[in-house]
């Protein structure tokens, strides 16, 4: 049987109020290391600036292409049945550490105001050589909270390159956070098939962006074949059944770079080649919309002349698609709206009603970050130490997951996932 998650629209749920209870970790001595004047931000960027001409807009539209059916088939017929995320949990053969157990330089990770209220970390063997990106949470797939009987947290990874230009592979890990004093997780590699399905390559991509919504996962690609986002059915996970470096078949099954399991592409979403288009460099699920949405931010440096654009797809509402977007019947995906920023560097973007809550690194690159809310009528930043200054944020969170059921905001840095009240930021704003 398929798991599926219990798709209760609007429904808030109140069996996490004692998942939400106990007091904040003691997570603040980084906050003692780190001077508030080592870094500075950018001054105030002001407000939004709503992108409305056909010519700008016309540059973020995608196009559907999902991998035929007789080649999912075929996959899936060389490899054996598909599993299900519960079958991936209950193989779950790390265990993350908790804040307690993390060292200083560990740490340093994470943001200094407002400190967070959960936090473990990555093993350095585990994650050696690997770069954290994104996360999601089965907050995103669905607002009970739940896929099914879990509750589930996936952390997106990228390995180490190769030859010079060569794109490291990605990987997820998928994480039983049932009982949060104790999460455990095992490694899925994310693929994509091939030769009409008879066998699938790594996704060489940097997971910058990741979104669990209804039964699919969409990442952010870079891996040079066009692709804006890939898109993979969380019913489709593989086992992998030889274990070596190698990925896809080889003699005697399938293997995955070491992982136990591996998860096919079943389609993906391409901008068109004009100039000026942007690339989607952070992604993350909003549902203050109607219907939900996917949000967007372009990463740019910090001394590009031009400003970064943030905007948002809507996600199909027709029965048979769920998980995609809203494609036409020619497969073109519109922006349902879109802003330009004058905060560079953005890194995690997160939208809910008319806030953006935009992360950034420090300008030196070593320091805290950033963290700004941002709307049509101004800005404002996290504040912290006694002169308020503005670099409170973690050094690098590739992506901010609001989890709706709890209130918090899920990121990574370093080997530090860590969470927040979405509250906490608010309150911290000045």
């Amino acid at each position: 049987m398929k798991q599926r998650g219990r798709h209760r629209r609007r429904r808030r749920g109140r069996a996490l109020r004692a998942f939400l209870s106990g007091a904040a970790l003691a997570l603040t001595a980084a906050a003692t290391m780190i001077s508030a004047s080592q870094a500075t931000v950018a001054d105030d960027p002001g407000a939004l600036k709503p992108l409305t001409s056909t010519a700008e807009t016309a540059r973020l539209r995608l196009t559907e292409n999902l991998v035929p059916s007789a080649d999912l088939r075929r996959l899936a017929g060389g490899m054996g049945q598909p599993v299900g995320v519960t079958a991936v949990l209950a193989g779950a053969d790390h265990t993350l550490r908790g804040a307690a157990d993390c060292t200083s330089d560990e740490k340093q990770a994470l943001p200094v105001a407002p400190a967070a209220t959960r936090a473990y970390c990555w093993n350095a063997g585990d994650t050696a050589g690997w770069r954290p990106g994104a996360v999601t949470t089965s907050g995103d797939a669905d607002d009970d909270g739940r896929w099914g009987a879990h509750r589930v947290i996936l952390s997106g990874w990228t390995g180490p390159g190769g030859a010079v230009g060569e794109r490291g592979l990605a990987r997820v890990a998928f994480v039983d956070a049932d009982d949060l004093d104790h999460l455990s997780y095992t490694w899925v590699l994310l693929a994509v098939p091939v030769d009409g399905g008879r066998d699938y390559r790594g996704l060489a991509s940097h997971v910058s962006g990741m979104v669990w919504y209804e039964d699919k996962l969409l990442v952010t690609a870079d891996d040079g074949d066009g692709a804006a986002l890939y898109v993979y059915d969380m019913n489709r996970v593989q086992r992998a059944t030889v274990e070596a470096e190698a990925i896809g078949r080889v003699p005697g099954g399938w293997s995955a770079h070491g992982c136990r399991y591996v998860l096919p592409a079943v389609g993906s979403y391409r901008l068109g080649g004009a100039d000026g288009t942007p690339r989607p460099g952070s992604i993350s699920l909003d549902r203050s919309t109607v219907p939900d949405s996917l949000v967007a931010g372009e990463w740019t440096s910090g001394d590009s002349p031009g400003q970064a654009r943030l905007w948002r797809y809507s996600f199909s509402t027709t029965l048979g698609r769920s998980g995609l977007l809203a494609a036409d019947a020619a497969g073109r995906v519109p922006a349902a709206e879109a802003y330009r920023t004058k905060i560079s560097e953005v890194r995690g973007v997160l939208s809910l009603g008319a806030h953006w809550y935009l992360s950034r690194a420090a300008d030196d690159g070593d320091g805290p970050g950033g963290l700004w809310r941002q709307d049509t009528d101004g800005a404002r930043a996290t504040r912290c130490g006694s002169e308020g200054g503005r670099t409170c944020w973690s050094p690098r969170t590739e992506s901010l997951s609001y989890w709706q059921e709890t209130g918090e905001v899920w990121s990574q840095s370093g080997r530090m996932l860590f969470a927040l009240p979405l509250t906490s930021i608010d309150r911290s704003l000045d």
